[in-house]
């Protein structure tokens, strides 16, 4: 009996799984072809215009792309950190490494207009990394003097209060033009990301790969600290490892698209409400949906208006709430 109800279980999740990639190939085909200029997917295989072949090979791809990555990277984050801090409402945001990383970002962005500098492409990612980096960096000497979730958990939220208040203080001493560029880059865009080369992508492939690995290991941790003990996990070994992944995919979404909200959080809820919470499914399942949501997320920016694109973690916030809404009260109804 309990054979056939585990076998039932698994053919669960593998159906689960199979939707959740269906319905993502879907959304990165509809992304690939809707935009301001239409370019149809036969782009890959037959000579087209030189304009689509600009428009689908040098923007509409790379977008897509980095649409399921950072996506897939958010949620995925999320779902760790709910295990890890034993919070289902433990999100990237929430232990400082985007706020970091925003700080960063808008203090370079105020510098260079302060001292009159043009700055490169890519020198808004390069900062918004180095100041999640510098979270990550004090998170890993948090962890390794033992102490607990609740700690760590406590000293992101301190961050984030002592982030926004300076970013408060630069808006509020900021010129029209320096506003517009703070909070182009505080509502989060997938065109920062867009020019940047694709050995910026190597190290969060590699902590994701990793990451969706340790499913097993977080069914374990969130039995509690002292059970996995117990059960052979070597905890000490594994939390500074798990903060370092997370911290490292964060610095990589914040500085390729800015900080965008509710994915991490959200994603990875919703999928424990509905189809249950085993690390093994979740993780994979919450890196799948991760990337379907924000693909389809930046679809509805880059098509909402005829000109110029909506802020791409506003539409998450706006499309996602009331759902996630809607099935916390259904749910304990």
């Amino acid at each position: 009996m309990l054979a056939r109800l585990f076998r039932q279980q698994q053919r669960k999740y593998q159906y689960w799984l199979l939707g959740l990639g269906l319905a993502l190939v879907a959304a990165m085909l509809l992304s690939l072809q809707l935009g301001a200029v239409g370019v149809g997917i036969e782009a890959l295989w037959q000579p087209v215009s030189k304009l689509e072949q600009q428009v689908f090979w040098q923007l509409r791809l790379p977008r897509t792309l980095l649409a399921v990555l950072v996506g897939a990277s958010l949620a995925l984050c999320g779902a760790v950190l709910q295990v890890l801090l034993h919070n289902p409402l433990a999100e990237p945001g929430l232990i400082g490494i985007s706020s970091g990383a925003s700080l960063a970002a808008v203090l370079t962005l105020s510098l260079s207009v302060h001292l009159g500098l043009n700055l490169p492409y890519w020198s808004l990612s390069l900062a918004a990394f180095v100041g999640a980096l510098l979270v990550t960096l004090l998170l890993l000497a948090l962890s390794r003097r033992r102490l607990g979730p609740g700690a760590l958990l406590l000293f992101g939220v301190a961050v984030g209060i002592l982030a926004n208040a300076v970013l408060t203080w630069l808006l509020y001493l900021a010129d029209d033009a320096s506003l517009r560029s703070f909070l182009f880059w505080m509502m989060g865009s997938l065109g920062h990301g867009q020019p940047l080369s694709l050995w910026w992508w190597l190290p969060a492939l590699l902590a994701l790969t990793w990451l969706v690995r340790q499913g097993r290991r977080l069914d374990l941790l969130a039995l509690g600290e002292h059970q996995a003990r117990l059960l052979g996990l070597n905890v000490r070994w594994l939390q500074p490892r798990l903060v370092l992944a997370v911290c490292l995919l964060t610095a990589f979404s914040v500085a390729m698209a800015g900080p965008i909200g509710f994915v991490g959080l959200v994603v990875p809820h919703l999928l424990r409400l509905l189809a249950g919470g085993k690390q093994r499914f979740l993780l994979p399942a919450s890196m799948l949906a991760g990337g379907l949501v924000l693909t389809l997320a930046d679809v509805a920016a880059r098509t909402a208006l005829t000109v110029g694109e909506l802020p791409i973690g506003a539409v998450t916030a706006t499309l996602g709430a009331p759902v996630f809404i809607w099935l916390l009260v259904r749910r304990h109804a």
